[in-house]
């Protein structure tokens, strides 16, 4: 029996941080192992928002495909592409533009969410506008059968669903109409200010960071604010220090050790930030190693991309050739 194909991808919008790893990255190392596995690299997604400056594309698309091998994610099992080398996804978002109502894309809870949020950027474009569409349009390109979602992003699944249903009754069953796969949630990582870890807030450690500017980072964190003193007692379930060091301490006894003379005032936050320090850097060490020598080969993400485009198109021009047939548009006579 064959695999089921799971689909994901990333905007190349900056480097990969600690809370993608424990978000998501561990997560796409497991499901390669249970689905066929199609990754890709979302760059006209980025498009939508990052319009006005898009200079750093695609040196974050090498970035990304660096972070995503470093981590694990394996060329020879999963399917790794980017976006613009499958141009069929704008030609087929563009055949389902014609069979969904505007309405459907106005109740996208996350349009007017990120429209009235997102202040410093210029989202009244179509683009942006067409963007759920578009996700629609990468899941059906490869036959998508499950996307791992939260229950955030159930929603723009859901209209997935619905435009492939619709387009279906009108063309004939043509397109999957793909399941969610409630993604395994994974840790929340407060960034150095004790807010959820996001590049926009300036509160990332970041995976390709050299070991110097993650240390940098750690002992310059807040701590629980009521912890003035060393000999104030402090709450460990507060604290951002903590919370990182459960994710990458070697020794569960240790994070016990660390809760119990922290809330006894027995130990300082500048010697758990030395030690947190000291098994941050020994974590990502085998990343960091892996990630420079992948680096190291010139042009290897663009390799990496390329054979991902080669393994694609056989799907994608299998999939478009049909829904032309079905919608009278394709070039025979």
């Amino acid at each position: 029996m064959s695999k089921k194909r799971v689909l994901t991808g990333y905007r190349p919008t900056g480097r990969l941080t600690l809370g993608h790893w424990f978000g998501n990255l561990l997560n796409m190392r497991q499901l390669q192992e249970e689905f066929e596995a199609y990754y890709f690299v979302a760059d006209w997604h980025a498009l939508t928002s990052d319009w006005q400056d898009t200079h750093a594309i695609r040196q974050y698309t090498e970035e990304m495909v660096l972070d995503w091998v470093a981590a694990g994610i394996d060329p020879a099992k999963s399917v790794i592409y980017r976006q613009s080398d499958v141009p069929e996804v704008a030609e087929l978002t563009m055949y389902l533009s014609m069979v969904t109502p505007m309405p459907w894309l106005e109740r996208v809870p996350s349009y007017k969410e990120q429209r009235e949020q997102i202040s410093e950027k210029d989202l009244g474009n179509v683009g942006f506008f067409l963007y759920p569409l578009m996700q629609a349009a990468d899941i059906t390109i490869v036959r998508g059968d499950v996307v791992p979602v939260g229950e955030d992003q159930l929603p723009h699944l859901e209209l997935t669903r619905e435009v492939v249903r619709r387009f279906n009754n009108q063309y004939g069953q043509l397109l999957p109409e793909p399941d969610a796969l409630i993604a395994k949630q994974g840790a929340r990582v407060p960034g150095t200010d004790g807010r959820k870890m996001s590049k926009s807030y300036g509160n990332a450690i970041y995976l390709s960071e050299s070991e110097e500017e993650t240390a940098a980072k750690v002992m310059g964190m807040i701590t629980d604010p009521a912890r003035k003193l060393k000999t104030d007692p402090g709450d460990p379930d507060i604290c951002p220090l903590q919370q990182i060091h459960k994710l990458v301490a070697s020794d569960p006894a240790e994070i016990t050790e660390w809760d119990r003379c922290c809330r006894v005032a027995e130990c300082g936050c500048v010697a758990h930030k030395r030690k947190l320090v000291e098994d941050l850097n020994a974590y990502l060490r085998e990343f960091r190693a892996r990630r420079a020598e992948l680096a190291a080969e010139p042009g290897y993400a663009w390799e990496v991309l390329a054979e991902g485009a080669d393994r694609v198109r056989p799907e994608v021009e299998d999939l478009m050739g049909s829904v032309r047939r079905a919608m009278h548009v394709d070039a025979e006579r």
